[in-house]
């Protein structure tokens, strides 16, 4: 199973994540064909690498065409039938579908207007548009099976969109993370944009504080726009599998019990007259089990997470042998914008 683990712990944006998920391995090249498919207007990408705190981490940009500045608003009903037209994978495509209802029944929410009707503001911009399905793309690419994000940090503060003054995390923002574990934050800023709540809302499949138990194969880092003052401004992304590390821990865990089951001390007496054989066969098992069970349940759709820690401990006794078996076992079950978008 191929896993893709979000970590905000500097929040998220969706310059951010598409950056984080190429950086880590996802096919840059399948992202940008892909991408050239939209009847949009002009744009390309710019892919720069850049240093935040002493962390290096790929930076996105959405470069337009100044020539022809592109349309600035777009109605929720435009953007699904852009992305149905596209042509896209089956999984792209419902993952795409996916964030941007996300944001829509949020946004219909906080304007009180029914979804279809939702007109979106700044998330329809060609930016936003970009990296909403640029990261379904990558997600596609890595073929992932699940996507674990940890709890997300919102920013606090106030922040000027095209409705005036609104207060940090913005309405929609905070909207979409219903049932989502978010995480404090003392920086007086917008660290999770409407894009990137609307990619932990719709793509995410569990939440864990740490890393989920698996073989990690990559790494990536996203960089944001902004400089932080006392942590580097990136989204990291861990991709890993599990299938090969479950067959590897049984395999072994099977074999050890082979040998304690079979393993015996023989003890051999001759006489002159006759042979005379002797097993003296002393067995004394004492098993220690310490058993710890941490489970975390999240009140929301994406599902529950589970830690199960064991640790096991056999003694066996052979007649003059004696051995200690430590064995430790763990075992973790995972379960598990009309407001403004800006590059954070």
């Amino acid at each position: 199973m191929k896993i893709v683990y979000l970590d905000c712990f500097s929040g998220i944006a969706g310059d951010m994540t598409l950056a984080a998920l190429v950086d880590a391995g996802a096919d840059k090249d399948y992202v940008e064909q892909e991408l050239a498919k939209l009847p949009v207007d002009p744009f390309s990408l710019r892919w720069s690498r850049v240093t935040k705190r002493g962390v290096s981490a790929l930076k996105l940009d959405v470069l337009l065409d100044e020539a022809n500045p592109p349309k600035q608003h777009r109605h929720y009903k435009e953007i699904v039938e852009m992305i149905v037209r596209a042509g896209f994978s089956e999984k792209a495509t419902a993952l795409a579908l996916s964030i941007f209802e996300k944001i829509a029944v949020a946004e219909a929410k906080i304007h009180d207007v029914p979804v279809e009707r939702v007109h979106f503001h700044e998330v329809g911009a060609i930016d936003s548009i970009v990296d909403v399905i640029g990261v379904a793309l990558a997600l596609d690419s890595l073929e992932a099976d699940k996507i674990i994000s940890s709890p997300v940090p919102l920013g606090s503060g106030s922040i000027r969109i095209d409705h005036g003054l609104y207060p940090v995390p913005a309405p929609a923002t905070l909207e979409m993370m219903r049932g989502i574990p978010v995480a404090e934050s003392r920086l007086r800023m917008e660290l999770t944009t409407p894009t990137g709540a609307g990619i932990i809302a719709g793509a995410a499949t569990g939440f864990l504080m740490s890393l989920p138990s698996m073989i990690v194969d990559s790494i990536g880092y996203g960089a944001g726009t902004r400089d932080l003052a006392d942590q580097p401004n990136v989204l990291r992304v861990v991709i890993g599998h599990t299938e090969p590390y479950l067959d590897k821990w049984h395999t072994q865990h099977e074999l050890h019990h082979v040998e304690h089951v079979h393993e015996h001390a023989h003890h051999h007496h001759h006489h002159d007259d006759s042979h005379e054989h002797v097993h003296h066969h002393h067995h004394g098992d004492d098993h220690e089990h310490g058993h710890g069970h941490h489970h975390h349940h999240g009140d929301d759709h994406h599902g529950h997470t589970h830690a199960h820690d064991e640790e096991h401990t056999h003694d066996h006794h052979h007649s003059g042998h004696p051995h200690s078996h430590p064995h430790a076992h763990e075992q973790e079950t995972m379960s598990g914008e009309a407001a403004c978008d800006t590059k954070h």
